[in-house]
């Protein structure tokens, strides 16, 4: 199959890119690709004999299918078929066929499986035509009448409903607590306690979930899909269709965007499958803007807290309860609550977190899960504790840094949180800061500064790893891992490079296909520490196979990998690069056509469960609030991050900025309404779906804390980036809306009406 798609080449950095260290500031080798248009993703894969499949998308939030009525569709010229759950190809029934790598505890979502109707916008049927335009047509004629039953879409009139997840269920453990926070609480001389609430957030990555399912002529299934794993996504459909491993090939070379929503196959992936098995011809399904809000999404989130401080400021109680809502089917779970026992030092903490179910699609994991919800409500409280002790802020969380994770009681692993508060402070210019609100003003526009602090966990998975070195000097290396615009192609190569000194440009790194050594699911940030030691080990084994075959001449004869160096291409003893050997002339002395070396990174699991790892993060930011208008502009942003050795510069402050643009995005401007009589998302659009555009969003000044993490990363020092830049951001922008206005926001998003109705906002507890 790969050579019907010509254009789908592994990416190489352009000759000249030279000598590569960590730390560098490299632009992305597939960057050429991407806005040349070179780089196919999967809605735009080339197929033989290729039919269009379009989504029936149901209209009631809980019911019964009670009949289909498609002659009009099948009557449109050029329509091939319409399969509902009467006429389906053969799926498996069990609970277990459809849980993917990620799935959460509870009864996965079977599209078209049976009647059963558990969401609006649930699919329903599927069209399958010559063309997309008679396919899109015809999908608008079918009819879909509904037994409908009672449903309830509502988190904050069923609060009294929340339960704790099931641990056999979820795979859930319950937060910890420690001390009696309850009772410090009441003992304390200040205070504060209030109630938080995040809304429902959609992904809207730029790329549209599709599948391209290219049928072979011995019926092997070639899958283009957009997901963070192809092996996932193989994973699922041999087994919701019970198929062999052998028969399907996954590849996502190419994914435009996806911040959690492809960490589980969507429903446009099982439905191409059932057109190409039921037609035994090539299908592609692409979902529209709309149907992108008809699976998961950011849960709403509910929360109070309680923090208690002696008079000097010293915490006495943490108390974090937070209740979300989950589908019927599934337990999704985020905890939320875990990052408030871990980030400051307080001897008393209590935290609890339950689910309520709704009639709604399974919620899905969204850039820093938890963090980017529990760690808003919980930085917004600690501003308000330090305005009650009538202390900075920034001092305050300083006279409560946690050396260790008090909870766990557990050293972390490395933490340079003190230098990101110091280094964010000074870029910033906080000394300057007045402490009372509604004391800056620039015109028509009251100025206010606010920070927060970030956490996020540091995550190692299983990942194998393949590193050939060929005749004429070209290293490749492969792993199914996925880059979903995070710079996976280019960091990989890096890491490759750096190890057995070889130019970038004589690198590839071979991703996004489930043929190739196992990857985990690219989430978490934990690709880098994961496939990239993975790269890391490979190629040191390369090393050693390369110094075996150098030490039968005389220059090497004795030495070990620590007396020897590569570099250009070459490997000579350490200080004696006129010794050195081209490894293209090795592998030709020995008559080899290649070298591979297989690498399995696992984590540190004995030395890691002894501390506690975590990335850490210092948001800073500058807003201007125009009271008569209700609107808020953020001005100036600081992000200083501690997150182990940076290998490249430019991806990682690019990673990091664009979180801190999603932060600023989830403060001010996203939220999906929800209409609950009729139980169904309303503004599911670009044009009514806000999010922050090129006017919203300020110069970011990224900052990286020297830091170095061996116990998370033996092979790197490294930790991950994707998902730090987001957390803190939105506590950062309510706090200094508070800064400038005096009025204290506690919802997410802070949009107009709520900053001119200040103190009046409507509580939201129940």
């Amino acid at each position: 199959m790969t050579d019907l798609i010509p254009d789908l080449r592994t990416p190489t950095a352009p000759e000249g890119t030279g000598r590569v260290h960590s730390g560098m500031a490299v632009s992305r080798t597939d960057g050429r690709a991407k806005v040349t248009g070179a780089a196919h993703y999967a809605a735009e894969i080339p197929a033989p004999d290729l039919a269009y499949g379009v989504v029936v998308s149901g209209t009631v939030a809980r019911g019964r299918i009670k009949a289909i009525d498609a002659e009009a569709a099948r009557g449109v010229p050029g329509v091939i078929d319409v399969i509902t759950h009467e006429n389906r190809p053969k799926m498996r029934g069990n609970d277990l066929a459809y849980k993917d790598m990620t799935a959460p505890g509870g009864s996965p979502f079977r599209p078209l499986f049976s009647s059963r109707v558990f969401w609006s916008g649930q699919p329903v049927a599927l069209v399958l035509a010559e063309t997309f335009e008679a396919a899109r047509y015809a999908a608008s004629l079918v009819r879909v009448t509904y037994d409908i039953e009672e449903h309830d879409t509502n988190l904050l009139s069923t609060l009294n409903k929340a339960y704790k997840p099931r641990p056999m269920k979820a795979g859930f453990t319950p937060p910890g607590s420690k001390g009696d926070a309850d009772q410090a609480f009441a003992a304390a001389p200040v205070k504060i306690e209030a109630e938080y609430y995040n809304a429902v957030e959609h992904h809207n990555p730029m790329e549209m979930f599709a599948s391209t399912v290219v049928y072979g002529e011995d019926g092997h299934l070639t899958i283009y899909d957009k997901t963070q794993s192809s092996q996932n996504s193989r994973w699922y459909v041999s087994h919701v269709f019970g198929l062999s491993k052998n028969k399907v090939t996954v590849r996502n070379p190419y994914v435009g965007g996806a911040f959690g929503s492809g960490l589980r196959p969507q429903y446009q992936l099982p439905l191409a499958v059932m057109g190409a098995l039921k037609l035994k011809r090539s299908v592609r399904v692409v979902l529209t803007r709309q149907q992108m809000f008809s699976f998961g999404h950011r849960p709403e989130t509910w929360h109070k807290i309680k923090l208690a401080a002696d008079r000097d400021g010293k915490l006495q109680a943490v108390w974090h309860e937070a209740i979300q809502e989950t589908s019927r089917l599934e337990d999704y779970v985020e905890v939320v609550v875990n990052w408030s026992g871990q980030l400051y030092a307080c001897d008393n903490i209590h935290l609890g977190y339950q689910l309520v179910e709704q009639d709604r699609a399974t919620p899905i994991d969204m850039r820093a899960p938890g963090a980017a919800h529990g760690v808003h409500a919980l930085e917004v409280a600690m501003d308000e504790l330090a305005y009650e002790l009538r202390m900075d802020p920034l001092a305050f969380r300083l006279k409560n840094y946690a050396e260790h994770n008090y909870l766990e009681d557990k050293p972390f692993s490395s933490k340079e949180l003190r230098q990101c508060y110091r280094l964010g402070a000074e870029r910033f210019g906080w000394k300057d800061r007045p402490v009372e609100p509604r004391s800056m003003r620039d015109g028509d526009e009251l100025v206010g500064w606010g920070m927060a602090t970030g956490i996020w966990d540091s995550l190692v998975m299983i990942a194998r790893v393949s590193a050939v070195l060929h005749a004429d000097g070209r290293l490749v290396v492969s792993s199914a891992a996925s880059d979903i615009g995070t710079g996976t192609y280019t960091v990989m190569a890096m890491i490759a490079a750096e190890r057995l000194g070889l130019p970038l440009e004589r690198v590839t790194f071979q991703l996004g296909d489930s043929t190739l050594p196992l990857a985990p699911v690219e989430g978490g940030s934990s690709h880098v520490t994961t496939v990239g030691g993975g790269v890391a080990g490979a190629c040191d084994k390369l090393k050693a196979t390369l110094l075996k075959l150098a030490q039968k001449a005389p220059a090497f004869k004795g030495l070990k990998l620590k007396d020897v160096d590569f570099n250009d291409g070459r490997i000579h003893p350490h200080g004696q690069p006129e010794q050195g050997i081209l490894l293209s002339d090795l592998l030709a002395q020995a008559g080899r056509e290649r070298i591979e070396e297989k690498y399995l990174m696992t984590p540190q699991m004995l030395k890691q469960r002894n501390f506690s790892r975590a990335v850490h993060s210092a948001v800073f930011v500058e807003v201007r609030v125009n009271e008569r208008l209700g609107m808020v502009r953020v001005t100036r942003a600081v992000s200083a991050v501690a997150a182990g050795r940076i290998i490249n510069a430019k991806t990682a402050a690019s990673q990091v900025s664009g979180a801190v643009v999603w932060g600023i995005s989830q403060a001010l401007h996203e939220e999906t309404f929800t209409d609950h009589r009729l139980g169904r998302f309303m503004n599911h659009n670009y044009a009514e779906y806000h999010v922050a555009v090129n006017k919203d969003i300020p110069a970011i000044e990224v900052i990286f804390a020297d830091e170095e993490d061996r116990i998370v990363s033996k092979q790197l020092g490294a930790k991950g980036v994707g998902e730090i830049g987001i957390v803190g951001v939105a506590a950062a922008v309510a706090n200094a809306v508070f800064h400038a206005t005096g009025k204290r926001l506690r919802t997410t998003p802070i949009t107009p009406d709520k900053v001119l109705l200040g103190d009046h906002e409507v509580p939201v507890g129940k």
